[in-house]
């Protein structure tokens, strides 16, 4: 039943008491928070928030419900996947009331259907204050009779709950990309597909090495980077070819441990869709979209390899490449739904490498 008393626990033992919305029952993840002003069906459907309880910092959400089921292109066409992947959602004013063209039903309904509970009549300023000066911490959602022990996602393989569990074949143009799925966002996929690529997901631990492809794309997900060892050996052996290679996110740590450097958890995380990245040794700054807890050690890069992006507010790495081949990539999402669009030129570039190569060989 909506509007139950229900309270948020931090593992400092912070308390927030609120209302229920979605499903009520008793959850617990890391606690993180989520800038956006728009898009939370595309956040609650990214498999990077697996394990996670979501903040949404706007302060008015459900107003716009949530799109329908239509797909194109063998995918959703308003989602990140097919499933929502947050532990928990903590708002601070849920609107019963929606109105969208395109909404078929409430945000309340729909996180029913999937069996994810809601808080509302919380003080999310204050709870990402504290996120933010207390750094990564971990949460329950409890109400009357239901409650659950903390519980750490960092401590299980998350991109082995996420990842496709056989191979699937997207779109049919010209150039054949093996996309790795450490959690993808559909929006990966569309962006392929709209640059006339064939796109082959593949499972996290799939031996990609012996397969006929142009280019490989490493997906974003979530957890430790360290735990997806399997991925790891296989971009290591993919580093002997010249294809093209591409990761995001997750898929840019990956790169990185592939090439012999470190990663290391951060204490804060980027959480937010107005993170300001800089183009190393150039004056360009762009607006990007984020959710991560881990970072590459811009100090462990093999001299073969450099920092790409850095992050303006910290000076952490967002990005590296390799200082003769055609191997990139980027903490950031330039695929990022619902935006910010600013980097989606990284796709254009990555593409451009591929074609380049392609039309050598051909």
């Amino acid at each position: 039943m909506a509007n139950e008393v229900v309270k948020l626990i931090l593992e400092d033992g912070t308390e927030y008491t609120g209302k229920s919305f979605g499903s009520l029952r008793a959850v617990s993840g890391e606690v993180v928070f989520n800038t956006s002003m728009t898009g939370y069906p595309e956040s609650l459907t990214d498999p990077s928030y697996k394990g996670q309880i979501l903040t949404l910092t706007y302060p008015l959400i459900g107003n716009y419900g949530v799109p329908g089921s239509e797909e194109k292109d063998g995918m959703p066409a308003f989602y990140e996947s097919y499933a929502i992947h947050i532990s928990g959602l903590i708002v601070s004013d849920y609107s019963f009331d929606y109105s969208h063209w395109n909404a078929k039903m409430s945000l309340d309904e729909w996180l029913k259907k999937h069996d994810i509970p809601g808080i509302y009549g919380i003080d999310t300023r204050a709870l990402t204050k504290r996120l933010r000066e207390k750094g990564t911490m971990l949460g329950k959602i409890i109400c009357e009779g239901k409650d659950v022990p903390m519980y750490d996602p960092g401590k299980e393989n998350l991109v082995a709950q996420v990842s496709t569990k056989e191979v699937k074949v997207y779109g049919n143009g010209k150039y054949k990309i093996t996309l790795i799925d450490c959690g993808v966002k559909y929006n990966i996929i569309r962006n392929l597909i709209e640059r006339d690529c064939t796109v082959s997901l593949v499972p996290w631990d799939y031996d990609f090495t012996n397969d006929e492809y142009d280019g490989l794309f490493i997906s974003n997900g979530p957890g430790d980077p360290k735990m997806c060892t399997a991925t790891i050996k296989y971009l290591a052996k993919a580093y002997e070819k010249n294809k093209p290679v591409y990761g995001i996110c997750l898929g840019n740590q990956l790169m990185a441990l592939a090439a012999g450097a470190d990663t290391y958890k951060l204490k804060y995380g980027h959480r937010s869709h107005n993170q300001p990245v800089i183009l190393k040794d150039t004056d360009k700054a762009y607006v990007t979209s984020q959710n991560h807890g881990y970072a590459i050690n811009n100090n462990t890069l093999p001299k073969d390899w450099e920092p790409l992006f850095l992050n303006l507010n910290d000076n952490t790495n967002e990005g590296i490449k390799h200082k003769t081949k055609p191997f990139f990539s980027s903490q950031f999402h330039p695929e990022a739904s619902s935006g910010p669009v600013d980097t989606e030129f990284l796709f254009d570039d990555f593409l451009g490498k591929v074609k380049e190569l392609a039309n050598k060989k051909g």
